[in-house]
């Protein structure tokens, strides 16, 4: 009786590791698929293409900076006020909220102009996808200044 016992007690740890090596697994590639994603965006802006804000953003995206809050159809407007000689990200932080939601936060430094105006050249990102029909869209953007 005690090595029956002992035998699915043995199993079910190895069936509860095994699952979360996969939930692991799939974790991270959800983890590489959302920062390769928030890159092509920032590649995106720095080129003045708007083709990715208009399909990677969900219709109620809303962003919010030092300048207040815009809809996705103001940011798609203003991409191309803004001239960026370089742009990098850094020191990600990935939460998987549930399987359709995802919050990122990172750090960006950049180096360009926005109208008259030079951007700042640290600033702290946080992000929100949610999965839309198989798709992972950028709800929610927020970006706060760094000190120097």
């Amino acid at each position: 009786m005690n090595k029956k016992i002992i035998l699915l007690s043995c199993l079910l740890l190895c069936a509860a590791n095994i699952f979360s090596q996969e939930n692991n697994n799939a974790t991270e590639k959800v983890k590489a698929q959302i920062i390769a994603l928030e890159k092509a965006g920032w590649e995106a802006w720095k080129n003045n293409d708007a083709t990715w804000f208009k399909i990677n953003t969900a219709d109620s995206f809303i962003s919010v900076n030092a300048d207040g809050i815009s809809n996705k159809s103001q940011v798609i407007q203003s991409i191309n006020d803004c001239n960026v000689k370089s742009v990098s990200l850094d020191d990600f932080t990935f939460q998987m909220l549930d399987e359709k939601t995802i919050l990122l936060t990172y750090i960006i430094t950049e180096d360009g102009i926005c109208g008259n105006i030079q951007l700042p050249a640290k600033l702290r990102i946080a992000v929100n996808y949610v999965k839309k029909n198989s798709k992972w869209l950028e709800a929610f953007y927020m970006e706060m200044p760094l000190n120097k």
